[in-house]
């Protein structure tokens, strides 16, 4: 192996390192929160050392705990999207949200078929018969690959069958 592929290979393995740490979990925000939120667990663990402290300075008033328990019910009702949004921004400059991609059956491809007509090239003379049969059979594959939709093969098929 190269040094230049050694590099790559070792960059590779410290990037999925990096993001297997960084990465914060809103369940387990949310359960810090109710257990340790009085000494500023959760905040720790949010990388929000400053608040950490202060709710650890302050722990022996009562008041973290209050606080904690309300941000405890607050991530619980947080969606995952917001979640993310909020504490896992340094890995989102680069990726969509995956709440807000569409879901497979709604992504969809414009493809155009063009089947010469009638005044492109005569269809019905001497091998006329089996270019038509042609035709519909690539006609038919197209809509078993679901290129082509029902109606889109019921109207490209009457087409060349009001030629013949």
């Amino acid at each position: 192996m190269s040094a230049g592929a050694r590099d790559t290979a070792h960059n590779q393995i410290d990037t999925q390192r990096i993001m297997e740490i960084t990465v914060k979990d809103k369940t387990t925000a949310a359960i810090l929160a109710f257990f340790l939120g009085g000494i500023g667990v959760h905040k720790f663990y949010l990388n929000q050392t400053g608040a950490g402290v202060i709710y650890l300075l302050f722990c022996w008033t009562g008041f973290p705990a209050l606080i904690a328990f309300a941000e405890f019910i607050y991530f619980l009702v947080m969606s995952p999207a917001e979640f993310d949004r909020r504490y896992n921004q340094q890995m989102l400059p680069y990726q969509q949200p995956i709440a807000q991609l569409p879901a497979p059956q709604q992504m969809a491809q414009n493809i155009t078929v063009n089947i010469p007509t009638q005044g492109d090239q005569p269809l019905a003379t001497g091998s006329g018969q089996q270019d038509i049969v042609a035709r519909l059979e690539r006609l038919n594959e197209l809509r078993l690959s679901g290129v082509l939709e029902e109606h889109e093969f019921q109207a490209q098929k009457r087409r060349l069958l009001e030629t013949v």
